[in-house]
């Protein structure tokens, strides 16, 4: 049997959803696309995706869960490629305060979100 699948979404769990929903709008340009909202209000999940919609970052906001999430050693991690001037785009995370790690000989960085999720950037191929 061969399976043909496709990416959809990757999750990950924030503490504070509006001020990630910023985070991303801000450092990468991911608008939300929908959202769906516990009747009890225990949980609100938010999809944001780019401007091609063909993959989607669900943040998950848990009522009952305030403090930070242990993100342990995992290594890993979201990577997005950026359009226009990487230099430019780099100068903008590093004014944002949110560059984690930078790598100039593989010419690549990292930054952080406001849950110290590591996303690492590149430019468009």
């Amino acid at each position: 049997m061969e399976i043909k699948s496709r990416f959809d979404h990757l999750n990950i769990n924030v503490t504070n959803l509006e001020r990630s929903i910023a985070f991303y709008d801000q450092a990468l340009g991911l608008k939300e696309h929908s959202r769906k909202e516990a009747p009890d209000g225990s949980f609100i999940l938010v999809y944001l995706s780019d401007a091609l919609k063909n993959f989607l970052l669900e943040l998950t906001w848990l009522r009952d869960h305030p403090q930070a999430y242990e993100l342990g050693e995992n290594e890993s991690h979201l990577c997005l490629r950026v359009e226009g001037d990487y230099d430019e785009v780099r100068a903008f995370h590093r004014e944002m305060g949110c560059i984690c790690f930078e790598n100039q000989e593989m010419g690549l960085y990292f930054i952080n979100d406001p849950d110290d999720y590591w996303i690492e950037i590149l430019p468009a191929l």
